[in-house]
């Protein structure tokens, strides 16, 4: 499984973004894409995960009714809708594949070389 994420961007705080992660195959020997950001001198944290066949989603308590995990069939892509961003949301943000929707870097196989997101007070 290849990851290809994109739509980072400077942003000022309150606006919106959206990233996109796509697959390289339709068929996913993975069931879970997912989010992660590490910010300068920070651990990587998770931002939100869903299971590719049942649509369960997990967010990060930080970004819990701000951001949005959705995926598209079609595209074979997960998107991160992510909105009323906080300077505290800058990072780079990288797409995760894995078997289970869980917390934790170590559980992802798979990787994207991740995007950055930069958000202005």
């Amino acid at each position: 499984v290849q990851l290809q994420a994109s739509g980072g961007g400077l942003v000022q705080a309150g606006d919106s973004l959206r990233l996109s992660c796509i697959a390289s195959h339709g068929d996913f020997m993975v069931d879970v894409l997912g989010w992660f950001r590490q910010a300068p001198g920070k651990e990587r944290e998770f931002v939100a995960a869903i299971s590719w066949s049942g649509g369960a989603k997990d967010y990060g308590d930080s970004v819990k009714d701000r951001f949005t995990i959705s995926r598209d069939r079609a595209k074979n892509a997960v998107h991160l809708q992510m909105k009323r961003l906080k300077p505290e949301d800058t990072a780079v943000y990288y797409c995760a594949a894995g078997d289970y929707l869980r917390l934790q870097p170590s559980d992802y196989d798979y990787w994207g070389r991740g995007t950055q997101v930069t958000v202005s007070s």
